[in-house]
């Protein structure tokens, strides 16, 4: 097979922060903000990972924080921080991944500055699937 395409490799990084969460509450989050907009900034601070965004319908910004009380662990929210990380992304990629959320209970999320997004879907008893995107880059910061 001939493919005319840039290949574009994935490089090996230790994340500086990694948050799982209920793959259910993720969608439900991406699915909301993108009535909203098509871009989302997804930040991660010492206060939780906040999810953003801005467009002609309004404004929208969803905090979640570190949550391990719950009885069940598949509804924990576990965020590991090395180091605050704040990214853009297309939210219509985002959603795409979503699809996977039927496959498990819990999601991977794993950021480093200036480097795609992983998305991990655990899937028990067999494997996971790994979904990579790109952060958008700003024209102001290349202009």
């Amino acid at each position: 097979m001939d493919i005319d395409g840039e290949q574009l490799g994935i490089p090996d990084t230790s994340y500086k922060t990694t948050i799982r969460m209920p793959s259910g509450e993720f969608q439900r989050i991406i699915r909301d903000l993108q009535v909203l907009g098509d871009t989302c900034i997804i930040s991660c601070t010492k206060e939780g990972i906040k999810f953003s965004v801005s467009g002609d319908m309004g404004t929208g910004n969803v905090l979640i924080r570190q949550n391990t009380s719950s009885d069940k662990e598949e509804d924990h929210v576990i965020i590991d921080m090395d180091e605050p990380v704040e990214l853009t992304f297309a939210l219509r990629y985002l959603n795409f991944f979503t699809k996977a959320t039927g496959l498990g209970k819990r999601v991977v999320l794993s950021m480093s500055p200036e480097v795609p997004i992983v998305v991990e879907y655990p899937i028990e008893d067999t494997g996971d699937i790994k979904f990579y995107l790109a952060p958008k880059i700003d024209d102001e910061e290349t202009a």
